[in-house]
């Protein structure tokens, strides 16, 4: 058998966000709606880059994140997801294996530039995001690297990948890799949206066997199960047959299992920032708990730990390494 190199292997959208503080005019003399959150194509978003100015970026991504998240842990994750050669390509690529993910999917040479979310921050705070999916959309079965997959203990993707065609066939592929080689398949579901687009395919996903452990929060399992009882969508998840990681805000986390459910507390956090990411970290401390033999509950604290950690600040990723966080709280990484 292949031996374990990576805690997980996360597959999803690899998109660069690109932050700029503007003025209110300039919202005005581009026809933007302030807040607004909007796709856009690729002209509109190689001319609206080109207006920007002086910008920051991060990679991100949701799969992304928790990659990082993993890599802050002290852990070993590796990544696959569709740049562009391109700048912000060049960006994606060094962020990531500086942040010590494995990352060394094959890019895109033509036509579609790299997917950016390029958010415009005015004086008074308001985001107003344009996100143009570009390049990450052409994820494709001949991304997937066998190796990779056989050499991670869990392979997880993120739902809002299943709206390519490609890269539907891309994780199904990835599933049948991992499950070949005895390791396990994660979901998360994204977004209660991704959820109503595709209620029937994951939960065949579930039944079949194909995902072994299922990522989601309160609205998500709820529109999955189509009540708005919570324990209803909880009791439907335990005869799913995979294992579900439930997160709830302030109420901590859940861990449903056809034989157990583990309920663990959230961390308190008296100034809470920014709730972006909050999820994406979550599941960053509880891949590295099961990569690492721990019991539920602890992979679950430490979840919930990674979690907490993120809402502190702006930004979807790590400030300062997790490994110390989780070392200050008792857990051996």
């Amino acid at each position: 058998m292949t031996e374990i190199r990576f805690d997980a292997l996360c597959i999803g959208n690899a998109i660069c966000d690109v932050f700029a503080h503007v003025e209110e005019d300039f919202l005005l003399q581009e026809g933007l709606v302030k807040g607004s959150m909007r796709l856009i194509e690729t002209d509109e978003a190689v001319a609206l880059f080109n207006k920007m100015g002086q910008t920051v970026r991060i990679s991100g991504g949701s799969a992304g994140n928790t990659a990082a998240g993993i890599a802050s842990l002290g852990g070993r994750p590796a990544y696959f997801g569709k740049v562009a050669e391109d700048e912000l390509g060049d960006s994606y690529y060094h962020d990531m294996n500086g942040t010590g993910v494995y990352y060394n999917t094959p890019r895109l040479r033509e036509w579609k530039p790299t997917a950016r979310s390029m958010i415009l921050i005015t004086p008074d705070g308001e985001r107003t995001m344009n996100t143009y999916l570009g390049a990450c959309t052409e994820f494709s079965p001949s991304d997937v690297d066998e190796d990779v997959v056989a050499a991670a203990a869990v392979t997880y993707m993120e739902g809002y990948l299943w709206d390519p065609e490609e890269a539907k066939k891309a994780f199904l592929a990835a599933a049948e890799i991992a499950h070949k080689h005895d390791r396990k398949v994660a979901i998360t579901l994204s977004d209660s949206f991704c959820v109503d687009r595709y209620r029937d395919e994951f939960t065949g996903l579930l039944s079949d066997g194909v995902v072994d452990l299922m990522f989601a929060n309160e609205h998500e399992i709820k529109a999955l199960y189509q009540t708005g009882d919570l324990d209803t969508a909880i009791s439907a998840a335990r005869e799913s047959g995979a294992m579900t990681a439930l997160t709830l805000g302030k109420d901590g986390a859940m861990i449903i299992t056809p034989e157990e459910t583990v309920k663990v507390p959230a961390q308190q956090v008296d100034n809470v920032v920014d709730l972006t990411g909050a999820g994406d970290l979550f599941a960053a401390g509880f891949l590295f708990g099961l990569a690492r033999d721990y019991s539920l509950t602890t992979a679950a604290e430490l979840g919930c730990i990674c979690a907490s950690s993120v809402i502190k600040h702006v930004g979807a990723r790590p400030e300062r390494p997790l490994k110390n966080l989780a070392a200050q709280n008792g857990f051996e990484v």
